[in-house]
């Protein structure tokens, strides 16, 4: 008995211990610190910063593909940094934009719209996440063609893992569709969402943004459909668009948060990129006051240590552009004929004005709409004159400059100089309008690359490289990644049988012949 006695008291013992031990337990266990959740608004900014790339070596899409495509940017590189300098296929670089907004923007966008759709109190966080929404597949589809579209980034809410592809032409209608509806359906009198990075919760700059945007993708269908294009730029113009460089989409950056294309240009990459002689040629013959903001040239270096301050010249007399078609052996036997010593000689990106740690990045611009207006006037599309609209594009790019850097601001003298010397002519308008789009597009890759299909200038005569891949004069699209080719194959053939062969001929359905 006595030993049945003191078993039952040490079990009564041991719960009152067990008991005792449960006290706090939840308290002590609950982190207090990280986040469980985030607010949709706080996601929307991930998702925005994340479209201007999270590092430095995703830039290299942009700076391997993209700028040497428009012959702004050029590398006579070869290896990990190929692409359009060679037009080559480069299966490291081309499929960064894929990698970039599926993984992160667009994940993050679907995200916010799930979560925001239905709630009232979130109507404009949800509408302005559909305008950026738009913008970020804007992206995607006229890089690769038909995507994943209605489907995509629902890996984790509907566990969609194998997306289906969709066509670009029903991809661009629902994206009209969407910024039509976003950017009506914004609501100025609900209180501003103040973490908002982009605008800091102006929900009038957010409707000027979305119809922007709509002028933007409205424009891309003139070769496709016409009908569309006049609907949209004139319901574009209907709803208000930017009214000044105050408007601009952009982000801001600091010497903490740093301009990606500028960390990778000033580090890693700093004596392998340059200007190309198509951009330095047009800007040196046309006197463009742009061209120091631009440009700088480490005169006489021979090498990567000689490319310091006390050889750094902005003057544009003194600019030389790194002619196309060469590589880094090859451009060797043409130092002599373009007054250089060596290939580090060559003109670069300026490192204290548009490409400062700090620069801003541009997603869209008054300039651009200027530019875009004046060629629907000439197409009849818009009321007003289309030289009205040029000068006022060309200014405003003009002005833009200051944005970079107050130093670089282009004195008021320099610009009626400039526009004087460059009034729209009716004989060759579309040709005069897209150009300079090109050079107020300038560090804007995506966009550069889009433009540039879908207008057909600058007239750029084609890349002589001799080991090119491509059966046309330029790459006109993106090949899917290889990871998509594993994991979403069939997807990828159907895509492939409406489209053309996954390669950097075939053409998107916005960019016809």
């Amino acid at each position: 008995m006595k030993t049945l006695l003191k078993s039952i008291l040490a079990v009564l013992f041991l719960l009152g211990s067990l008991t005792g031990c449960d006290k706090g337990f939840d308290e002590i266990n609950t982190n207090k610190v990280d986040p469980t959740s985030l607010a949709p608004s706080l996601i929307l900014n991930k998702a925005i910063i994340s479209t201007t790339y999270l590092d430095g070596l995703s830039t290299l899409g942009m700076l391997t593909y993209n700028f040497a495509i428009v012959q702004q940017i050029v590398t006579p590189y070869g290896s990990s940094l190929s692409g359009g300098n060679y037009n080559q296929y480069n299966n490291a670089n081309s499929p960064l934009v894929w990698v970039n907004f599926y993984r992160n923007v667009i994940k993050q966008l679907v995200a916010v719209t799930t979560q925001t759709k239905d709630d009232p109190m979130q109507a404009n966080i949800y509408h302005t996440a559909r305008i950026w929404k738009a913008y970020a597949f804007m992206i995607l589809t006229d890089t690769y063609g038909d995507v994943p579209y209605f489907e995509a980034g629902q890996g984790y809410i509907n566990e969609i893992i194998r997306p289906k592809y969709d066509p670009q032409e029903a991809i661009y209608k629902d994206i009209l569709k969407e910024l039509d509806e976003a950017s009506a359906a914004l609501d100025v009198s609900q209180p501003a969402v103040t973490t908002d990075i982009l605008y800091g919760g102006n929900v009038a700059k957010w409707k000027k943004l979305g119809y922007s945007l709509m002028l933007r993708a409205g424009m891309r269908l003139t070769k496709v459909d016409e009908a569309m294009a006049k609907t949209y730029v004139a319901k574009a113009v209907a709803g208000g668009l930017f009214e000044s460089n105050a408007d601009n989409s952009m982000i801001r950056h600091t010497a903490i948060y740093n301009n990606y294309i500028a960390n990778h240009l000033a580090a890693r990459e700093k004596t392998n990129f340059y200007l190309a002689a198509p951009f330095v040629n047009y800007l040196k013959e046309n006197n463009d006051p742009r061209l120091p903001v631009f440009a700088v040239r480490y005169v006489g270096a021979k090498g990567g240590p000689e490319q310091v301050a006390t050889r750094a010249s902005s003057d544009p007399k003194v600019q030389v552009g790194m002619p196309m078609g060469y590589n880094d052996v090859t451009i060797n036997t043409v130092l002599t004929a373009n007054g250089v010593a060596s290939l580090w000689d060559f003109s670069q990106v300026n490192l204290t004005t548009v490409l400062k740690l700090d620069a801003p990045e541009f997603h869209v611009t008054y300039a651009q709409n200027q530019l875009l207006l004046a060629e629907a006037a000439v197409r009849g599309w818009v009321t007003g004159e289309p030289a009205d609209y040029f000068s006022k594009g060309i200014r405003a790019n003009l002005e833009q400059m200051a944005l970079y850097d107050p130093a670089a601001a282009i004195p008021e003298a320099a610009i009626q100089t400039y526009l004087k010397a460059h009034p729209l002519d009716k004989t060759k308008a579309l040709e005069q309008i897209n150009t300079q789009y090109w050079v107020a597009s300038f560090l804007d890759g995506n966009e550069l690359f889009a433009n540039f299909r879908r207008s057909g200038y600058p007239a750029l005569k084609k890349n002589p490289y001799p080991g090119a891949e491509i059966t046309e004069d330029f790459i006109r699209r993106m090949p899917y990644p290889d990871s998509e080719i594993i994991v979403n194959l069939q997807n990828v053939n159907d895509a492939n049988a409406r489209q053309g062969p996954n390669d950097l001929n075939t053409r998107v359905w916005w960019d016809k012949k």
